[in-house]
């Protein structure tokens, strides 16, 4: 895919709202870039979709609209001209588009102020929005089957930590993000995530081509051990790790 208007677009986009994955797509190949500009793209722009209005129904319409455009592509007919679909319809075949309207319907539950209806809800919005992005990413790049549950987990466990670095900010707008937000409990969830996440060096050999696509997850196992070490630093919005420290893993997943 040609590094167009439209993915400059879209690079810019990432860089803006989402420093990490745009440093990690930096550090991917350079064949491997126009495809995760693109995901990471349509990431941003459906993640903020439930942000951006107070009006619950102009916020189910946004999502609506990211829905029908991945029908658009999953029917390989014409799709409707924008920045990141246009270049999304490019790095997604049908059965990826399909599967990316699990990620837009799971925003639905930031539209609204009810918390997680229980632990397995909690995981299935992880599962369903990092772990899907992630295994889509991978896919796209020419991953095999065999990789696609070691990815899945490890897009899950890199939400967990992305979430858990959400939780002041959601508390804040006044979302209850926790199903169970005691510091034993917090320690409990990351321990449980640690403990299954795959071996990085094994990861990255069954992904094959879809490695790149694993790196945006650079800074999970530091941001989970942090949490599961001094739960209390969630609430607070401490989880943060040193600049040197983040180079040098960058590099490692690299």
């Amino acid at each position: 895919m040609p590094f167009d208007s439209d993915l400059t677009a879209c690079a810019a986009l990432v860089q803006k709202a989402d420093p990490d994955r745009f440093r990690a797509t930096m550090a991917a190949p350079v064949a491997a870039r126009s495809v995760l500009f693109a995901l990471y793209a349509f990431n941003v722009e459906v993640a903020r979709a439930p942000w951006v209005t107070q009006e619950a129904m102009i916020a189910e319409m946004r999502l609506q609209w990211w829905r029908d455009a991945l029908e658009e592509i999953a029917k390989g007919g014409i799709v409707r001209r924008h920045e990141v679909v246009t270049p999304l319809a490019h790095a997604l075949d049908a059965d990826a588009a399909r599967a990316l309207d699990r990620l837009v319907a799971a925003r639905r539950w930031d539209i609204y102020r009810d918390p997680f209806e229980d632990a397995a809800h909690f995981d299935s919005y992880l599962a369903d929005t990092s772990g899907e992005l992630m295994w889509a990413a991978a896919q796209a790049l020419g991953a095999g089957a065999e990789a696609e549950a070691p990815v899945r987990a490890f897009g899950t466990a890199t939400g967990l930590a992305r979430f858990l670095q959400a939780v002041p900010e959601l508390e804040a707008q006044k979302r209850v993000p926790l199903v169970d937000g005691r510091a034993e409990a917090v320690a409990d969830l990351c321990k449980a995530a640690l403990a299954s996440m795959p071996n990085r060096a094994a990861l990255r050999r069954v992904a094959g081509s879809g490695a790149p696509a694993l790196t945006e997850g650079f800074l999970t196992q530091a941001i989970l051990k942090q949490a599961a070490r001094d739960p209390g630093r969630v609430a607070a919005g401490a989880l943060q790790i040193n600049p040197a420290r983040q180079s040098f893993l960058l590099w490692r997943w690299s």
